[in-house]
Formats: structure tokens, C-alpha cells, sequence
């Protein structure tokens, strides 16, 4: 059976939350391709069995790209296609790519869309089944797991600082950070990878020159190939809502997670999230209008709820 799943998504995060619904089809079906509009995530599952291939899908904004999308369908010789998203276009982009058998969202219905309400219920009504996990096993080679062994001492805890994210007004500071990280190392044995974007190489170089203790590394280099098996070998996650925590929450460690103006669905699906949100805030009202300071969740909050997470 010849499977694709389309995550009308560009964001590497919002791709692999929709990981387990992937999984779950896959269970059915063997191995699927998953159709994406994010360009590094065939870097982030490649080492997953349940994945065939990943096909990135450059243009999906205008009615002018049904035509084009659906050649690129076409050659994938579907039999079936697992929309997330409620789009028209990929609906009628599938339809005259002659996939026989559509699975998507109701169209028309983006507003107030619940990005783990919307696919968990979407995967069950499709698969005809009663549940389906929210969260699932990342996988990572084991080869690149030996490799990265490198960058880790046994004795230290290691911690990945989520410094960067998809927008300035999603990001709990630099100050705070690197205010968080000294007053850690004050108290224990601790390592710390600073993971902020290429293009967001400053904020790692920041706040790595304001740590007093030189016990810092700096991944902003690094493509997510070789950034996977250093979340995978982490033992927290502390930071803004960035790919990262997808990542850790998944390998199964404490994944803490600031939330200053993101709807909280980015971190409703594991056991492992951790969400810090300002003192004044319900997280129920959060979303993307919200726009709390990074002042607004106190250093000493974070460092509180690391310290209780860790012992």
C-alpha cells in the first residue's frame, strides 16, 4: 500500500507533533511518505523506520499551485493521502492527481483549529480506531548517538537551552538565560548546548559571553542532522517554543517549555512538557495575540521548576 501523509506545515515543530498520527498510520499501512512544506525535516526523520521518504513541497499558498502540486502527487503514485490540514487546495490537488482514497480535515474550518484536538481526532475517525497516542518514540541511529557521545561528560547534567524560535516575541531573553545559567552553576555539576538557529547565531554568542563558567556549546552551527542525537543524549530540555522540545519531550526526558505568546496545543501532547507561563496568565487564553514580556516568567521560576524536575 503506497501511503502518503500530507503536514501542510512549514514550521519543524508543528511537523513533529503530528509524529505519532504518522506512526499510527503507518502501523496500518507499513511505512508512509509524508509530503511537507518544511525544508529540514527529512533531516529530522531520516533514521525513522515508519518513514519512507520525505518530499518537500515548496508552494502551497495560491490556487495558481494546485496544478503544480498535483503533478508532484501524481508521481508518487499514492493510494491513499492523509491530509492534516483543511485545505481545498490540497484536497483538489489530490483529486486530479488521481489518488483514490482522501482522508482531510473538514475544509473550510482553520478557525480555532487545535493542532492535537484536530489530528488526534482525525487519525481515529480515518483509521476507524477508538484511540491513537499523542506523543511516540523519536528514533535516532544509534551510530550518530556513538558519535555524539563526544560532546557529553557522565559526571555533568546536561541541558539544552532553547535559546532561539520563530519569532523575537516567542523568546524568554537572552539576559535571562544566561542569568538562568549562572545561578545553576552555582548550585551544581551542569552542561549546557545553546540551540538557536543559523540565522540566530547572536543570541547564542550572547548569552554564551555573558556565562561566567566556560561549560557551554554552542549548536547554532549545526544542521538538525547532527543537533538530533545531541537532544537525544540530553538530560532536559529548558526553553522557548522551539523543534527542540518536540525532540526531547519524545526521547522521553523533562522537556520545560516558556510560553509567552503560543496557544498552548504546541505543548498539550506529552507527559514530558513542562509549560512555565507568566504569574497573570491562564493557559487556556494563551495564543499568539498574547505578547507577555520575557520579564514576565522570573528566572528563579525556571530555575525552581529545573531543580524539581532534575532531583
Amino acid at each position: 500500500m503506497n501511503v502518503g501523509v500530507f503536514l501542510n506545515y512549514k514550521g519543524l515543530g508543528s511537523n513533529l507533533l503530528h509524529l505519532s498520527y504518522c506512526h499510527e498510520i503507518a502501523k496500518k499501512y507499513g511505512p508512509v511518505k509524508i509530503i511537507t512544506l518544511c525544508g529540514n525535516l527529512d533531516q529530522a526523520l531520516e533514521d525513522d523506520p515508519n518513514i519512507e521518504e520525505v518530499i518537500l513541497i515548496k508552494k502551497n499558498k495560491k490556487i495558481s499551485d494546485i496544478p503544480s502540486i498535483s503533478i508532484s502527487l501524481k508521481k508518487l503514485l499514492l493510494d491513499k493521502i492523509f491530509i492534516f490540514y483543511p485545505s481545498p487546495r490540497l484536497f483538489l490537488a489530490s483529486k486530479l492527481a488521481g489518488i483514490k482514497k482522501i482522508y482531510n480535515y473538514p475544509l473550510f474550518k482553520k478557525k480555532n483549529l487545535h493542532l492535537i484536538e484536530a489530528a488526534k481526532k482525525f487519525t481515529c475517525e480515518s483509521l476507524k480506531i477508538n484511540f491513537c497516542p499523542t506523543e511516540t518514540k523519536f528514533f535516532v541511529n544509534n551510530k550518530k548517538i556513538i558519535n555524539s557521545k563526544k560532546y557529553f561528560k557522565e559526571d555533568n547534567y546536561n541541558i539544552i537551552i532553547g535559546a532561539g524560535s520563530s519569532g523575537p516575541d516567542t523568546r524568554w531573553g537572552e539576559k535571562n538565560f544566561s542569568s538562568l545559567i549562572n545561578k545553576l552553576n552555582e548550585v551544581g555539576n551542569y552542561y549546557f548546548y545553546i540551540q538557536s538557529g543559523p540565522e540566530q547565531k547572536e543570541i547564542s554568542k550572547n548569552i554564551i559571553e555573558k556565562v561566567k563558567k566556560k561549560n557551554c556549546m554552542d549548536l547554532s552551527r549545526m544542521n538538525i542532522r547532527e543537533i538530533i542525537p545531541i537532544l537525544y543524549l540530553c538530560d532536559m530540555y529548558v526553553g522557548n517554543d522551539s523543534f527542540s522540545h518536540h525532540v526531547t519531550s519524545q526521547c522521553n526526558k523533562p522537556s520545560i517549555v516558556m510560553l509567552l505568546n503560543t496557544p498552548k496545543a504546541y505543548s498539550d501532547y506529552s507527559i514530558n512538557q513542562h509549560r512555565i507561563i507568566p504569574d497573570n496568565a491562564k493557559i487556556e487564553d494563551m495564543d499568539h495575540s498574547s505578547k507577555y514580556k520575557a520579564d514576565s516568567i522570573s528566572v528563579e521560576k525556571v530555575l525552581n521548576k529545573i531543580i524539581e524536575l532534575k532531583n
